[in-house]
């Protein structure tokens, strides 16, 4: 179990803070987090890494729980509580907290002279050797975290990890410096399946597939629909709206293909799909607000 230690029932109080993002429950929370709320115990958080395909996040530790979010390979996480098959921590890259199989996670991937990649625009399958022919032995979905070797080839090798050993392609991987159209990496999942809490082409949610999208684009984004629409800039007019733009109602979001056509992953359809915006404004009885996915000036 992750160590706890006793804190004074003193601070600000726990409504301020946003459980989606602050590591905090009734009991325990981030150590971090002591000078502003009051809890009976606090916890130094312990890094772990998703060493799964993907790991559910859910809203409690059990497997008929909500699920709230979904990491991806590579992914890290703080962990704060580690009991029963279950860690109670927050994710690294978007602040989201919630409850994962431990079995899900492992040590944290080091190597010396390695270079982090992330996968995408599409999925990426992992080669038992460098060659086109050999049989894949696994598949990791976007933005999906691995250390490689960089070489001279078109295979680079995996060297740390639970796929040390196995090989990636370096056309499934972003580049370094690479900078894409949102949009773009949005219509690469029209099609998947809607899922609740999901993030990838096995199924995906609305703000899954906004975030997804805006990351793969090299946009930092956080995890659900107001967030997104919080960070982005300032509202835009009905007839100002233009491709890129997101269109939020409350507890949806979609992005646009144009000014009258929404991708977005919905209930409705229980896929992604691209469709009138004029009949998803029917169906929601009323028109969304429009802004730039371009995050606000600090």
């Amino acid at each position: 179990m992750t160590s706890r230690i006793a804190g004074p029932r003193c601070a600000g109080p726990l409504s301020a803070l946003d459980p989606r993002t602050a590591a905090w429950r009734p009991g325990l929370a981030d150590i971090a987090l002591a000078p502003v709320v009051a809890v009976s115990h606090y916890a130094l958080p312990v890094l772990r890494m998703v060493t799964a395909t993907t790991a559910p996040m859910h809203a409690a530790p059990s497997e008929g729980a909500e699920l709230v979010s979904e990491l991806l390979h590579g992914e890290t996480v703080a962990v704060l509580e580690d009991e029963r098959g279950w860690s109670w921590g927050q994710a690294r890259d978007d602040g989201y907290v919630g409850y994962l199989p431990s079995s899900a996670l492992g040590p944290v991937a080091e190597a010396a002279g390695a270079r982090e990649v992330r996968v995408g625009p599409g999925d990426a399958l992992l080669f038992p050797a460098p060659a086109l022919k050999a049989p894949a032995v696994g598949t990791l979905p976007a933005l999906s975290r691995l250390l490689v070797r960089e070489g001279e080839g078109e295979f680079l090798p995996v060297v740390a990890g639970p796929h040390a050993g196995r090989f990636v392609h370096r056309r499934h991987l972003r580049g370094a410096d690479a900078a894409a159209d949102p949009v773009a990496m949005a219509m690469g999942f029209l099609g998947t399946p809607y899922r609740w809490g999901g993030r990838t082409r096995a199924g995906i949610d609305c703000s899954g597939l906004v975030q997804v999208a805006l990351r793969l684009a090299g946009h930092p984004a956080r995890r659900d629909s107001d967030m997104l629409f919080a960070d982005a800039g300032p509202d835009v007019a009905a007839e100002a709206r233009a491709r890129g733009d997101l269109a939020w109602w409350p507890g949806h979001i979609g992005i646009l293909l144009d000014p009258s056509t929404l991708l977005h992953a919905n209930a409705h359809w229980m896929a992604t799909v691209a469709e009138p915006l004029a009949d998803v404004e029917a169906r929601l009885g009323a028109a969304p607000r429009c802004r730039s996915p371009v995050r606000k000036a600090a």
